[in-house]
């Protein structure tokens, strides 16, 4: 006897017969294809971060044996000026379909997104036995009323639930409405969060081991600028883990990249 699709794949199916929705990276109409605006094929493409990477700030390196004799070696950059922050963990390139994704969570509000995106990163996840307290990166109250919801937020809350790991989500803040990181150039993306951090209540954070939460990691100055605000308030050690990360496109693993170029406007 024939196998039956499962009820939810068939419910999907039916809504989309109905509602025809297609892939958003290849034009696909979707049918029983789980995550939301994307068909199977195009998610699978999805693939990790490179194995040789920073043991500090998780940024890759050129060479995949650049760590074979040295698990523990460091960028030039993590040697000459070291981060606030004693740990990143970056989990996957920040290309399609995943820049898709983060892009349609983020600028076209579609929620339905958070739960495939938190998923990836809970598959994930490091080793996160000493963390005692979560932060999602905040956003400005500005940005956050034009958006109505924080997606840093939101897959912190995922994770805090499978870590069982308290979450504070209005402790720190962000004073200061800055240009997106997105649209300026290195050089003043790195100042751009100068002392724009500030935590309300220190005694929360005091000697505690804090694991910031972010969707991308640019150049690290926004998760730095928490930790050096978290360190100042006398924290703990400051870890920060996020979702995606821009790199050179060479250091970009195969089939990572999609043929397609991404139909909406950069933010």
């Amino acid at each position: 006897m024939a196998a039956f699709p499962p009820i939810p794949a068939l419910f999907r199916r039916a809504a989309r017969f109905f509602l025809p929705i297609e892939c958003v990276v290849c034009g696909s109409p979707l049918a029983d294809d789980p995550i939301p605006h994307f068909c199977t094929g195009c998610w699978s493409m999805l693939r990790p971060m490179p194995a040789a990477r920073c043991a500090r700030c998780d940024r890759p390196f050129v060479s995949p044996v650049a760590t074979t004799y040295s698990p523990q070696h460091l960028c030039y950059a993590c040697i000459e000026r070291p981060p606030s922050y004693t740990r990143a963990w970056t989990l996957y390139p920040y290309t399609p379909p995943l820049q898709d994704a983060i892009r349609l969570l983020k600028y076209q509000g579609k929620v339905s997104l958070v739960a495939p995106l938190a998923n990836l990163m809970l598959t994930t996840l490091p080793r996160l036995d000493t963390i005692d307290l979560i932060i999602p990166v905040p956003l400005h109250h500005e940005r956050l009323c034009q958006r109505e919801f924080n997606q840093a937020l939101l897959l912190a809350d995922r994770i805090r639930r499978h870590l069982n790991i308290p979450l504070s989500y209005t402790n720190l803040v962000r004073t200061t409405s800055t240009p997106p990181q997105t649209s300026l150039s290195r050089k003043n993306r790195l100042t751009n969060l100068r002392r724009t951090f500030v935590v309300r209540h220190p005694v929360q954070v005091m000697n505690k081991r804090i694991l910031l939460i972010d969707d991308v990691f640019t150049t690290g100055t926004t998760v730095n600028e928490c930790a050096k605000a978290l360190r100042r308030s006398g924290s703990a050690d400051v870890f920060a883990l996020t979702l995606a990360r821009t790199i050179d496109q060479n250091l970009i693993p195969d089939h990572a990249q999609s043929p397609t170029p991404y139909p909406y406007s950069s933010h």
